[in-house]
């Protein structure tokens, strides 16, 4: 695996030139609000792998969702790539993360990439040369911006758009056997999305104001789809695509119960790592996937002053 050229730090020096620094707030995704609830995984999910998770007994879980956009301002309605960041709290006491988007596909391979890809997107005239450019320089971005044109468009609700997680991740059984595993959360009430027009009607904070209205009425389920990679699937490429033709199986049910009031108040500073695995599960060498643990720890030293907090 080739170190990247960009320093973490300058990764979020541009996105920060992008969207603004805000103080205490994430680089990306600066607007979310949180839940809680739990994650029972199924038998299916146990026999790819022994993680603690996976072995049936519910979890505790801690969950994020938010919009895309580093600028917290942002209204709901715009258009915008929606997050879903799972913490799960095992038995040991250990945690381990899901960090999942509805873009289907990253736009770039490297970390240079993304930036050349963030700095590419920032609205203005400079976009009009700027995009293709980039587009030249970065020809595995086309196809992953086609296929994640469904995901920007304005949701009815956080618990209405399908999360992908994008990485593949190395899965070990009891056995020692061993296969790459991508996963996606699949929304127990459906996917379904707005009309701009529609969405605007509903005001620019109708996303964060339905999803409590929502978990008041009653429990908010996620199904974890398990896709298994083939041995010819680019398993370290975060622009490959969903293949139909592969195994899939569900592996567990997130069930969502409440508001999380108890995180992130004073001091308190809450990080999402999809780095943060447990015994059962690896890291690919995706450089994608091994850039992002540096790169938060840089955003939390910016935004809190804390290196890596749970």
């Amino acid at each position: 695996m080739v170190a990247p050229v960009i320093t973490p730090e300058q990764a979020i020096d541009s996105i920060n030139e992008r969207f603004g620094l805000h103080a205490g707030l994430r680089a990306l995704h600066a607007k979310g609000i949180l839940l809680k609830g739990s994650f029972t995984a199924t038998p299916e999910a146990a026999r790819l792998t022994r993680a603690a998770h996976t072995q049936g007994e519910p979890v505790g879980a801690t969950v994020r969702v938010s919009n895309g956009s580093g600028d917290p301002a942002s209204p709901d309605y715009a258009p915008d790539v929606r997050g879903m960041a799972v913490k799960l709290y095992l038995p040991d006491g250990s945690r381990t993360d899901i960090v999942a988007q509805t873009a289907v596909r990253f736009p770039t391979r490297t970390p240079e990439g993304f930036v050349e890809f963030v700095r590419a997107m920032e609205r203005g005239p400079a976009q009009l040369w700027k995009l293709p450019l980039f587009l030249v320089r970065h020809r595995e971005a086309l196809p992953a911006l086609r296929a994640n044109a469904a995901s920007i468009k304005p949701p009815a609700s956080y618990a209405t758009c399908r999360y992908y997680a994008i990485h593949a991740f190395r899965w070990v059984d009891g056995d020692g056997g061993e296969r790459y595993v991508r996963y996606r959360w699949l929304p127990g009430a459906g996917v379904e999305t707005l009309s701009g027009d529609e969405a605007r009607r509903r005001g620019r904070d109708y996303l964060s104001e339905e999803i409590r209205e929502r978990v008041e009425r009653g429990p908010i389920r996620f199904d974890l789809e398990l896709q298994i990679a083939a041995s010819d699937d680019a398993v370290d490429d975060p622009t490959a695509p969903w293949r139909d033709d592969r195994e899939t199986v569900v592996g567990g049910t997130l069930e969502l119960t409440d508001l999380e009031t108890g995180r992130e108040t004073g001091d308190d500073v809450l990080v999402f790592d999809p780095t943060r695995l447990t015994d059962g599960i690896e890291l690919s060498d995706d450089p994608i996937l091994r850039f992002r643990s540096p790169a938060y720890s840089a955003s939390i030293e910016r935004r809190a002053g804390v290196s890596r907090p749970a």
